[in-house]
């Protein structure tokens, strides 16, 4: 990995922190996230990932603490233009982002509103089109896609700034399982191009092709690791209350059955090849 693209230091964050009832949601965050990493958030809901998410590219200025991106401050004013281009955002609901109506457009707006001189504007606008697989689409209203088609066109919008990191906070939310798939076989090929990838989610089966797992509990880190690494420590993720990958979940409840199988068996292909060389019914 190359050094730090986004550095957190001491990050605090506090909903209504000048008032008589000040909310806590992050509690001195530290985390650094390198260009080109793939890095899933998880937790229950009030465990402060979708506002760790809005702190990465300024959306929500620090309480306490600063967040970097590259060596310009979120809490510089005058750098949250470049911050927000580097660091583009994807939210659950794509029908709250769209501002435009005909899907071209919409992938055009926001760069041409930076300036992005029309050659090179057209080129970006096209790519983004190609790569979330919208082209045929281009010039329908983004209100008659279908939900996967907005949630790709929502990613595309983004990619036409530029960013060096897409942040997706609970994108697949609302997806049935075929455009979920479809969504996270788009996030594959994007990180495998080397855009950073930032999601969260609480599906724990789409963290398992992540670098690197970050779970959070009551606005801190409460754990950490690759997958397999995270997904290792039954006993922790049971007190957190959080699921195992399918697979895992199988392959944890056949070793107590008193099956021998390796650890980290996160895929259902992972769990089949081992089930078929033990000879045993898959």
């Amino acid at each position: 990995m190359d050094q730090p693209f986004i550095r957190i230091e001491n990050l605090s964050y506090t909903y209504n922190a000048q008032t008589n009832a000040p909310i806590p949601a992050l509690r001195q965050i530290n985390l650094t996230i390198a260009r080109g990493e793939y890095l899933a958030i998880v937790g229950h809901n009030g465990s402060g990932k979708s506002t760790l998410a809005k702190c990465l590219n300024g959306l929500l200025p620090p309480t306490e603490g600063d967040v970097f991106v590259g060596d310009q401050s979120t809490r510089n004013a005058d750098a949250l233009i470049p911050i927000r281009t580097q660091v583009g955002m994807v939210f659950q609901n794509p029908d709250n982002q769209f501002v435009t109506t005909m899907v071209e457009d919409e992938v055009a707006f926001g760069p041409e509103n930076l300036g992005v001189p029309r050659d090179e504007l057209r080129r970006r606008v096209d790519d983004a089109l190609l790569a979330t697989q919208l082209w045929q689409w281009r010039q329908h209203n983004p209100r008659h896609l279908s939900a996967g088609q907005k949630a790709r066109l929502a990613i595309a919008a983004t990619l036409a700034m530029a960013p060096a990191c897409l942040v997706l906070d609970e994108s697949t939310a609302m997806l049935d399982p075929a455009s979920r798939r479809s969504v996270l076989a788009l996030l594959s090929t994007l990180h495998q191009d080397g855009l950073a990838i930032v999601a969260i989610t609480h599906f724990m089966d789409e963290v398992v092709p992540a670098d690197r797992i970050i779970v959070m509990e009551r606005g801190q880190i409460a754990l950490q690791g690759t997958p397999r690494e995270v997904f290792a420590q039954y006993e922790t993720l049971d007190r957190l209350g959080l699921d195992l990958p399918p697979a895992a979940a199988i392959a944890r409840g056949l070793r107590q059955r008193g099956l021998n199988l390796p650890p980290g068996l996160l895929t259902p292909q992972d769990l089949v090849r081992h089930l078929a060389r033990k000879g045993a019914p898959a």
